[in-house]
């Protein structure tokens, strides 16, 4: 088994890491918020108390976290996971942060450490039950070295070489936040129609949307939008999709129109919902009684979540 560093202990980091402690690895995990880390210590995890401290000795460092900032400032701010990582160890970094900010970060590493790109398609539940889809920027050598490490967190892919998996990180998100918005504009032309809502979620569960609708249709339903991916996390996405595009020379209005929906939610103040009260939004209806709701869902047999 190995030595793994975990760094980044949010609402998918945290049944990540519980996962590569059920599988036998030593982890040592790190947070900015250090109560985050207690209860794995009850896991049998080691906490740290620095990035560099998770990382020593470690043959295998993984961050999951918020933005390329953040993600930045973890690796090679003070007391940065970076100091820490020598020759034979493998970053993988696994947060939604782009090729572009993936690829400035990796160069900035140091010497003989192997930086490997795998960030993953799904949310808590399928973190909690290891079935993330998880898209692997490596060379093969690099590949093999941690594709047993990531199987304990579901269906692993080779996509391409580094910087490959957080390109199709972006491919794929663009699909979730397309589709949502899709969803919520069907809905407000079934309702500008005097169609009834069941009747057309009904017909929308059988169409190219499907998976998004039959996922998201009890939020829409009953108007509540605890956060399993949060909106602004959407929001955030699709703002990397358009600077991709624009760095590739391409101009993608859909995607635009999907940010832009995204946006409008978060002016709305639905930032900390699920990425579905974008519907609501669209809909001019009142996504309000979700606030008061709890922040962050729960998952089996694991710390509770907490957003990053």
């Amino acid at each position: 088994m190995a030595h793994v560093a975990f760094l980044g202990l949010g609402q998918m980091g945290a049944p990540m890491a519980t996962r590569l402690l059920h599988a036998g690895h030593h982890v040592t995990v790190w947070d900015r918020t250090a109560a985050k880390a207690k209860p794995f210590v009850q896991l049998g995890a080691t906490a740290a108390r620095s990035p560099a401290e998770a990382a020593s000795g470690a043959d295998f460092a993984i961050t999951m976290l918020a933005t390329a900032q953040v993600v930045e400032q973890v690796l090679l701010g003070s007391d940065g996971a970076a100091q820490a990582l020598g020759r034979e160890e493998v970053l993988v970094e696994m947060s939604t942060i782009g090729p572009k900010a993936f690829l400035s970060i990796a160069s900035r590493l140091g010497d003989g450490v192997a930086v490997v790109d795998a960030p993953v398609r799904g949310s808590v539940p399928e973190a909690t039950a290891g079935k993330l889809h998880v898209f692997v920027g490596a060379n093969d050598g690099a590949f093999q070295k941690v594709r047993p490490i990531l199987e304990p967190l579901g269906d692993v892919r080779h996509v391409g070489p580094p910087g490959s998996g957080a390109a199709m990180k972006l491919v794929a998100n663009l699909t979730l936040g397309a589709s949502i918005v899709a969803l919520g504009e069907c809905l407000a032309l079934g309702k500008g129609l005097g169609l009834d809502r069941r009747d057309v979620l009904d017909v929308l569960a059988e169409s190219p949307i499907g998976p998004a609708v039959r996922a998201k249709r009890a939020n829409v339903e009953a108007a509540r939008y605890a956060p399993s991916f949060k909106l602004r996390h959407a929001a955030k996405d699709l703002r990397l999709v358009d600077d991709a595009a624009a760095d590739a020379g391409l101009t993608l209005p859909a995607a635009r129109a999907a940010r832009e929906w995204l946006e409008e939610a978060m002016a709305h103040g639905a930032g900390d919902l699920d990425f579905s009260a974008v519907v609501a939004t669209i809909l001019g209806e009142d996504d309000s009684a979700s606030r008061d709701e709890s922040p962050s869902p729960s998952w089996s047999g694991s710390p509770s979540a907490s957003p990053e």
